[in-house]
């Protein structure tokens, strides 16, 4: 999936996260910036970074604001966020968990 413009989904509430999508040609980066980054920190990377891959996305800038977020809500508005930022003739909802 190919992201084509900037994207949010999610707030800044507790147990929820902001996360901030951007195109970045042949660039890959996703920053997180968590309450929680030490207890958790390794875990909502490898969901970010799993639920990306299942998307088929490989390049972009993703920024993640945690605020003590569960697994299914990470998953939930980062899969938002980059519907909302790629192009919509490209989705396939198959890969939605």
């Amino acid at each position: 999936m190919r992201i084509v413009k900037q994207a949010l989904a999610g707030t800044l509430e507790s147990s929820d996260l902001l996360v901030r999508v951007a195109p970045a040609e042949g660039e890959f980066s996703l920053m997180i910036h968590s309450e929680v980054q030490k207890q958790f920190g390794e875990q909502i990377r490898r969901v970010a970074e799993q639920t990306l891959a299942q998307l088929g996305v490989k390049e972009g800038i993703f920024i993640l604001e945690d605020k003590g977020a569960l697994d299914c809500v990470i998953r939930a508005r980062l899969q938002s966020a980059v519907l909302r930022a790629a192009d919509a003739e490209q989705i396939d909802w198959g890969k939605l968990q």
